[in-house]
């Protein structure tokens, strides 16, 4: 009888545990905590807010000085995909006031993370994200979707037409909307358009020799981000 009251209670709890992660698909309390300590930007601090997955995400763990050494907050979360991080953009990104977002998204989605997707949806989530942020005063910086050859866990796609295919609407939609657009995708990329595996060794996840790349590219973006003036 102990025993069999014991087993139903691990049953609930983990019942309980993935109804609980179910009801929170956008994972807003992955940042709820440090959002909450977070003060308000000082006089004259230039807060960028990096938006996006694993890759945002692993980039404060590869180059943690990076974040530390300037004014930048990582709101990575693995795994995620364009509808997600609409969902959380303002707890995210809007409510910590930041001068400049950047915004890099979109593998996940062609991968399929969260269901089948479309480019045109993918677009449609980049562009909402790109006008809650002006609505707000905060200057946008569009991210390439770096290259990727085949996904590791999914072997049998082919990305990297689609990768090709997005990054030429992001940065056309860049032009036409007076964003600044940082191209990763080409200072990275091998002869199959995909990343070089000392650049990542998954092919999809920067090696710290990646983000190495990345980093002088994106401060350049955020340097003319933060020289526009707003409408």
């Amino acid at each position: 009888m102990k025993r069999s009251s014991k087993l139903i209670a691990i049953i609930a709890m983990l019942f309980t545990t993935q109804l609980t992660q179910a009801q929170d698909w956008p994972n807003l309390k992955r940042y709820q905590d440090e959002n909450a300590k977070l003060s308000a930007p000082a006089a004259g601090e230039n807060r960028v807010v990096f938006m996006g997955n694993s890759i945002t995400e692993g980039w404060k763990n590869s180059s943690p000085e990076f974040f530390s050494s300037n004014p930048y907050i990582c709101r990575g979360i693995s795994g995620q995909t364009t509808p997600q991080m609409l969902i959380r953009f303002h707890q995210d990104v809007v409510a910590l006031k930041p001068k400049v977002v950047v915004m890099l998204c979109g593998i996940n989605d062609i991968a399929g993370n969260t269901g089948p997707s479309t480019l045109e949806m993918i677009e449609d989530n980049i562009a909402a994200m790109s006008e809650i942020a002006r609505a707000n005063k905060i200057k946008v910086v569009l991210s390439s979707v770096l290259p990727a050859f085949a996904f590791p866990w999914k072997p049998d796609m082919q990305p990297a037409d689609k990768v090709i295919a997005l990054n030429k609407w992001i940065k056309a939609y860049a032009d036409a909307n007076k964003f600044v657009y940082v191209d990763y995708f080409n200072a990275m990329k091998d002869e199959r358009n995909g990343l070089p595996k000392n650049l990542a060794e998954d092919g999809i996840h920067p090696t710290k020799a990646g983000y190495a790349i990345m980093e002088p590219l994106v401060k350049e973006a955020i340097g003319k981000a933060l020289k526009q003036k707003m409408k």
